[in-house]
């Protein structure tokens, strides 16, 4: 399930091989996702927004390569909640995606989203790969540091990750994703309860 905008991209520009690798329903959207319990609220916050210009940076920044289509030795997917203060923030559609000039993405990550409802679709061409929670915020530009204090640019300090409810004792950007984890990323007031798993759309 590629988003459309890559789908048309990357397909008129004969570089899409197997564009509906995810096998998922076409273009689930964040309405036929089931939300956990913390993401009614969005935090009204600035700084969360995907900055489309520095995609394929981030993607090799975050130590991956850019792809002209998904992956399909490995196939698994995660969610993602943000959290500050309990309050949800949204995280972005095509996040590990490259895009052209023109504005329209020309490349894809194994590690990426394509909708905002929090689900991380890893689709990578080789096996036994891990990935990272910490990969993700670097191919989404946040928690990196750039700012003194606080969310969302103010690095990984004063966040906690919790993996299917349990509180995680690794660095939040050390967590290791797999298949269906429900990942709690918090800052400030602990949510409570904490989300302990999530209800992903047939197929996924």
């Amino acid at each position: 399930m590629l988003n459309k905008r890559l789908a048309v991209a990357l397909t008129v520009s004969g570089l899409l091989a197997g564009a509906t690798a995810c096998g998922a329903p076409a273009q689930t959207s964040p309405a036929s996702a089931t939300p956990s319990a913390t993401t009614a609220t969005t935090a009204e916050v600035t700084g969360w927004e995907l900055d489309p210009a520095s995609g394929a940076q981030r993607i090799k920044a975050a130590g991956l390569d850019i792809l002209t289509a998904e992956g399909t030795a490995e196939h698994y997917h995660a969610h993602l909640d943000v959290l500050v203060d309990g309050k949800a923030v949204t995280v972005p559609a095509e996040i590990g995606f490259s895009f052209g000039a023109d504005g329209q993405p020309n490349g894809i990550s194994a590690l990426h989203t394509h909708d905002t409802s929090g689900v991380i679709h890893i689709e990578a061409p080789t096996a036994g790969q891990k990935y990272t929670l910490g990969q993700v915020l670097s191919e989404w530009g946040v928690l990196d540091g750039k700012e003194s204090t606080g969310a969302p640019h103010g690095g990984t300090g004063g966040w906690t990750a919790y993996v299917n409810g349990a509180k995680q004792d690794v660095p939040v950007s050390g967590v290791v994703l797999k298949a269906h984890d429900e990942v709690v990323l918090s800052y400030g007031a602990a949510p409570s309860p904490v989300p302990g798993s999530y209800n992903f759309p047939a197929g996924l």
